[in-house]
């Protein structure tokens, strides 16, 4: 059976990429991920960090996410650390309850002995002693309210680190830009299709590119007929009825092809020789 490493350097390699690269899609140093394939799962983080950026990593490979954090889980970490704070905490318990007694014998040793010292032992008799006292019959239990109060304040500093740490990961994990609530709506997408027989013009994206082209007048016109407005991903093309001069606006320019009477061309250069974002293109 293959471990986590091996399964996540195996998609990686089937998917044709860098550590370098997965680190850049992942927004995930490349260090923990050269660790988590080489089954290194001490990052001298929190826990939940780790299994969030092997989530992520799993997700980026295309494997089943929630199978390869349950496969971490399974590994049992952090099991060694949670026994030694147990032993620690019964060890402290048990270290108080020790010191506690021998005070009490002292006490009673004083009693014994009569005399001045005999009244302030039984003053503070096992009644008011926490290590021997025991409740009297039918009494209700006695609550530390200093100790409510602790625990009410390490719970709510408990729940403020988890708070801080989803969002930590939400923030190290996320790769969508903020949106911007201001920002004007896109315009509709508009596609003129042509009439049986019409001259023709295809528009070929290589890239994602937004893409607008106007019927004008002469090449001094802003406004016409729009006949194309779109925004098209690497791939897509758009076929447009080719009437009279068309003003094409691309941006990018470069990562836009037309084809006019079956042959592709660039957008026209301009003066620097590279593509121009506008250009008028003359009728069939």
């Amino acid at each position: 059976m293959q471990t986590i490493g091996e399964r996540l350097e195996e998609a990686r390699k089937r998917k044709g990429v860098s550590i370098r690269e997965a680190s850049e899609a992942t927004k995930v140093r490349g260090e923990y991920l050269h660790k988590f394939e080489s089954n290194q799962f001490d990052l001298r983080l929190p826990e939940i960090y780790v299994r969030g950026f092997l989530k992520t990593y799993a997700l980026f490979l295309k494997l089943p996410a929630d199978r390869i954090v349950n496969d971490f889980k399974g590994l049992g970490l952090n099991e060694p650390k949670s026994r030694n704070l147990q032993r620690e905490s019964l060890g402290r318990m048990d270290l108080s309850v020790a010191t506690a007694k021998p005070a009490a014998r002292d006490e009673v040793s004083g009693a014994a002995a009569g005399g001045d010292s005999a009244a302030p032992a039984a003053a503070g008799g096992p009644e008011n002693n926490p290590a021997t006292f025991r409740p009297r019959a039918g009494a209700a239990p006695q609550i530390d309210r200093t100790l409510v109060i602790k625990a009410v304040l390490a719970l709510i500093v408990l729940a403020g680190v988890v708070i801080l740490l989803i969002f930590g990961i939400s923030f190290l994990t996320s790769d969508a830009p903020p949106r911007n609530p201001a920002a004007a709506p896109a315009p509709p997408s508009i596609v003129t299709e042509p009439l049986a027989g019409e001259p023709t013009l295809t528009v070929f994206a290589s890239a994602p590119v937004a893409v607008t082209v106007t019927q004008v007048a002469d090449a001094q016109a802003t406004d016409g007929q729009v006949l194309l407005r779109v925004r098209l991903a690497a791939g897509e093309q758009r076929t447009i009825p080719h009437r009279g001069q068309l003003r094409i606006e691309a941006n990018p320019p470069e990562a836009v092809q037309l084809e006019i009477a079956k042959r592709r061309h660039p957008m026209p250069p301009g003066k620097d020789g590279l593509p121009v974002r506008s250009a008028v293109i003359k009728g069939p």
